[in-house]
C-alpha cells in the first residue's frame, strides 16, 4: 500500500510527540527540598496556640518555616520554639513600612535567628501621607530604598528580596511595574520572592519571567489560584487550582527554597489543609 510524504510526516510527527511525552514522564523528578510554609497561613492558630500549632505542623509535614510576625518573642523564644516542634526558618517577612526607621533592629533579630533571606512583601507611597494605589515614581523611589536596605542585609550575612502580589503587574505609561523594579533593583543587592498564585492572578504566566532570568528568584511562593469570572481570586489546596506546577518548577532553575502558602481555607481545617498541601509538594512530578 502506498503512503503519502503528508500521512507519512503526519504519522512519524505523532511518535515523535509519543515518545516526547514518555521521556519527559521517564525523567520526571520530584523537588528533593525542604518542605516550607509561610507561616502567615496559620496566623490565627499561631496566635492562640504557638508552640502547639508548630509541632502540629511538622506532623503535617512541613520542614522549613518562613516567618510573618514574631508574636511577641526574642529571637532566641522563636528560634527555641521551632527546634523544639522539630521545623527550621530561613526567611522572614517585614513590609518596606516596617522596615523604614527600623533597619537596623529587625536586621540584628534575623541575624540573631539565624535566617538566610529578610523579604519585604509590600511597598509604600513615596509620600506616607498620600493614599490609594502606588504610581511609577513610587516604585522607582522604593527601589532604591530596596537597594539600600540590601546593601545593610548583605554585610550583615544575609540576603535581601522582594515578594509580589497583584498590583506590581499593572502598567503606567506603558510600563509595567515588575519589570520596572527588575530593572532598577540591583542583582547583587535585592532578589526576588515570587509569589505565583499572585503573578497567575494578574493574568501573567509566571513561566515567563522564569524563564527569563531565573537566577533572579531563589525563592518561591507556592500558591495555587482560582480567578473566577467577576475577578474574585481563590486559594485552594496545592494542585486543585489554575496553576501549572510542574512546568514552574522547570522553569525555576535558581531555586534554592520554596513557601507553600494559602491565604484562605474553604470547607477544609487549616492544619488539614497544609498536610494535602505538603503531601502534594512531596510528591509533585516536574
Amino acid at each position: 500500500m502506498k503512503t503519502s510524504r503528508r500521512t507519512f510526516l503526519k504519522a512519524a510527527g505523532a511518535v515523535s510527540a509519543a515518545a516526547c511525552v514518555g521521556a519527559e514522564t521517564l525523567f520526571a523528578r520530584t523537588l528533593h527540598m525542604p518542605i516550607g510554609l509561610q507561616l502567615y497561613s496559620v496566623r490565627e492558630l499561631l496566635a492562640k496556640d504557638f508552640d502547639g500549632t508548630l509541632v502540629k505542623l511538622k506532623e503535617a509535614g512541613i520542614q522549613d518555616t518562613e516567618a510573618a510576625g514574631y508574636y511577641d518573642r526574642s529571637a532566641a523564644e522563636f528560634k527555641k520554639s521551632l527546634s523544639n516542634a522539630g521545623l527550621t526558618i530561613t526567611s522572614t517577612h517585614h513590609p518596606l513600612g516596617a522596615l523604614l526607621g527600623h533597619e537596623e533592629e529587625l536586621i540584628e533579630y534575623a541575624h540573631n535567628l539565624g535566617l538566610e533571606y529578610i523579604v519585604c512583601p509590600g511597598l509604600r507611597h513615596r509620600d506616607p501621607n498620600v493614599r490609594g494605589e502606588l504610581k511609577l515614581d513610587d516604585y522607582r523611589w522604593a527601589c532604591g530604598e530596596l537597594n539600600r536596605i540590601g546593601e545593610m542585609v548583605k554585610k550583615a550575612g544575609m540576603t535581601f528580596g522582594y515578594h509580589n502580589h497583584r498590583a506590581e503587574f499593572e502598567k503606567e505609561d506603558g510600563v509595567v511595574y515588575y519589570d520596572e523594579m527588575l530593572k532598577l533593583c540591583d542583582p547583587k543587592l535585592v532578589v526576588f520572592e515570587m509569589d505565583c498564585g499572585w503573578v497567575y492572578a494578574a493574568g501573567v504566566d509566571p513561566v515567563t519571567y522564569l524563564k527569563k532570568s531565573p537566577q533572579r528568584f531563589p525563592l518561591l511562593h507556592m500558591k495555587d489560584m482560582v480567578v473566577e469570572p467577576d475577578g474574585v481570586v481563590h486559594s485552594p489546596v496545592m494542585g486543585k487550582g489554575k496553576l501549572n506546577i510542574p512546568s514552574i518548577l522547570r522553569a525555576a532553575t535558581g531555586l534554592k527554597h520554596y513557601y507553600i502558602e494559602q491565604e484562605e481555607f474553604i470547607h477544609i481545617e487549616p492544619i488539614e489543609a497544609v498536610h494535602e498541601d505538603a503531601e502534594y509538594m512531596k510528591h509533585v512530578q516536574y
